[in-house]
């Protein structure tokens, strides 16, 4: 029995669901018709493609051989598509973009605006999350990230560093003792990550600060930005966001401050896409020029 090209479709979206109730979701399909879609798919391979458990589906050794070609097709059906659709000058479609939440709030947002008023048929959706986004899953089509991947078949690109500093709001800092030294902070109400939540390495500050006690927490860097513009306490926080807050103030001036990068992740089969690249291209662009222009703002303040 020979394959039905569309129940590639359905195993490349069980194999990034890993269950057959969120492929179902992504499909629109009922679950027990992905069930029979993977078991006839299955039986034309006369292999088996997925080891099933009550935590899930998860790829077997033929299921991830499989994978990779099933995602070199599906990026041939993308290029073909773009080749036939819309004018050659503006792009069409709809691009998932996945960014850390600080950085979707208060960079990805403002650039992107302009793309999609420069490209009318394009759909651009943003994935704003305290957490690292899984390209794997086709959560997003690409994403900003804080750290490189170290596995996986990604295209890895460094859109540009970005500096931090601890920041207070100017009432805040009026009615507090005066802060002439890390020790000082120690006095002081912290705002920070919710320690058990921290996804990467990099963003853990506080650690390097040796401040122990966080006495407001949150997963989301927006809301630790606002908590410190009410006047409950210090953040370390991002240049970008401090020029876009007017109250908010640099503890320790330039003394203290870290310096982290943004890089762009895409799956390296995407490279083949014209579209892929040209909005790449435009991310990376915006995202380096936006940081520099909020970071001089902060610098000159």
């Amino acid at each position: 029995m020979e394959p039905h090209w569309d129940d590639m479709r359905v195993f490349l979206s069980v194999a990034r669901e890993e269950s057959l109730s969120g492929a179902g979701k992504r499909l629109k399909m009922d679950p027990a018709t992905v069930g029979r879609r993977i078991a006839r798919l299955e039986s034309a391979m006369e292999t088996t493609l997925f080891a099933k458990s009550p935590q899930g589906y998860t790829l077997t050794g033929a299921g991830e051989r499989l994978l990779r070609h099933g995602e070199e097709a599906e990026q041939a059906m993308r290029a073909g598509m773009e080749a036939l659709s819309g004018p050659e000058d503006t792009l069409s479609g709809q691009i998932r973009i996945g960014a850390p939440d600080g950085c979707a709030y208060y960079v990805l947002s403002p650039i992107c605006s302009p793309i999609s008023r420069a490209n009318p048929d394009l759909d651009i959706q943003i994935v704003a999350l305290p957490r690292v986004v899984n390209l794997n899953r086709r959560e997003a089509d690409m994403a900003i990230t804080v750290s490189p991947p170290t596995a996986g078949q990604y295209h890895v690109e460094k859109i540009t560093d970005y500096k931090l500093f601890i920041a207070g709001g100017r009432q805040y800092l009026r009615r507090r003792p005066p802060i002439n030294s890390i020790e000082d902070l120690k006095d002081h109400r912290i705002i920070g990550y919710i320690p058990d939540m921290i996804y990467d390495a990099e963003l853990d500050y506080l650690r390097d600060l040796g401040l122990d006690r966080v006495v407001l927490a949150s997963n989301s860097v927006p809301l630790q930005v606002r908590m410190v513009e009410q006047g409950d306490g210090l953040c370390v926080t991002h240049a970008f966001a401090m020029a876009q807050h007017g109250v908010l103030r640099k503890v320790l001036g330039d003394e203290v401050s870290f310096t982290r990068s943004f890089y762009l992740v895409r799956h390296k089969s995407d490279l083949k896409s014209d579209r892929m690249n040209r909005l790449a291209d435009a991310i990376i662009t915006g995202v380096r020029e936006k940081v520099a222009e909020l970071e001089d703002h902060v610098a000159q303040a």
